[in-house]
């Protein structure tokens, strides 16, 4: 049976550093006194990036985490269900939590609650998107006010004995201010810029503009993590030609892909691709995603979230469509095994392999 298979991990990110004759030779940036592999990071995305989906990206070789975000005000109020955005496992290390409010005092409390949690740094969210966050006046709403988020900033940055990052976009509407807003983040004190390549009123259509990102890493002199778009190995690495950013992020095309990170890091270290990875191996991560899930949840609950974990890892197959209504439907895990059977048999569409290849 299939649950009691034992599950093959490359762990290519084993290796310390990237040998002097690979494609990237800085292979490590840092922040603070924290040494970053440059190679890409798991962008934190709410509801997907859990304690086990992050550890599954980390076990292909994301380089950097970031925990869900958390409320601030929550935080305050000692609402314990937020609390839990904030566990920091030491083998997902080097890892931060990311903290999201409209209030810059509230922000600068909730700081002691993040404290005990030892993260490696607190990163304050100034880019999402979602009307339920921006409606307060968080997320991406803080850039339609620098002031405010520069407050917010120098008081976080006051109250933290370690590095403060910033999330954000390049603007509400009009992209004309994001050089001043990261500006202004990196003199109140922020240790690092990470810069989604749209604006709040793209949301995520369009392409992410890079252009724009290397502008803003070409004016300010913290590192900088440019996100937006990134599904090869090929395309990463072009991105940190392009722009000179110092890490690049992966958010919704880890979703589909956890192995967009080894192939990353094999393409870094190489300067060669192996064959990407096919049915069989999608369903040995998305079995190991399951288990992760059963570690912090009922198995009937883990059951129901992996259906979207199922439905994204049909991505590039052929027949992808059909065995999705599937997805959506697993129940049990006799569900599961004649799933991961199916996707065991599928194989990968022409369009997919040029893409990957």
């Amino acid at each position: 049976m299939i649950f009691g298979s034992k599950f093959f991990r490359k762990n290519l990110h084993r290796y310390s550093i990237i040998p002097q004759g690979s494609v990237i030779l800085e292979s490590f940036f840092r922040l603070g006194k924290i040494k970053i592999r440059r190679t890409a990071a798991l962008a934190p995305m709410a509801g997907v990036t859990d304690r086990a989906f992050r550890t599954l990206c980390k076990e292909q070789g994301a380089s950097l985490l970031t925990g869900e975000m958390a409320s601030s005000t929550a935080l305050v109020l000692g609402d314990q269900k937020t609390a839990q955005y904030l566990q920091v496992d030491d083998p997902l290390r080097p890892m931060g939590v990311q903290l999201f409010g409209h209030d810059p005092q509230i922000v600068e409390r909730s700081i002691q609650k993040v404290l005990p949690f030892a993260p490696d740094f607190i990163d304050l969210n100034m880019g999402c998107p979602a009307p339920k966050v921006t409606g307060p006046g968080a997320g991406s709403a803080l850039m339609k006010d620098p002031k405010k988020a520069e407050e917010m900033v120098r008081l976080a940055v006051k109250a933290s004995p370690i590095p403060v990052t910033v999330k954000m976009r390049l603007g509400w509407e009009e992209k004309s201010g994001a050089l001043d807003f990261a500006k202004r983040m990196a003199d109140a004190g922020a240790a690092m810029l990470c810069v989604h390549g749209r604006t709040r009123q793209e949301m995520y259509s369009g392409r992410a503009d890079w252009e724009s990102i290397a502008k803003i890493k070409a004016a300010v002199s913290v590192p900088v993590v440019g996100n937006g778009d990134i599904t090869s190995a090929k395309e990463a690495l072009a991105r940190y030609k392009e722009t000179g950013v110092d890490l690049v992020a992966v958010g919704r095309g880890a979703r589909s892909n956890p192995f967009l990170f080894s192939r990353i890091e094999e393409y870094f270290t190489t300067g060669k691709l192996s064959a990407p990875a096919n049915g069989s191996d999608r369903a040995d991560l998305l079995l190991r995603l399951y288990h992760l899930m059963c570690e912090d949840r009922p198995a009937w609950l883990a059951m129901r979230e992996l259906r979207k974990f199922a439905a994204w890892f049909l991505s590039g197959m052929v027949g992808a469509p059909k065995m999705r209504a599937k997805a959506h439907t697993l129940e049990t895990e006799d569900d599961l095994s004649f799933f991961l059977d199916t996707l065991r048999s599928m194989q990968l569409s022409a369009e997919f392999l040029k893409e990957e290849c």
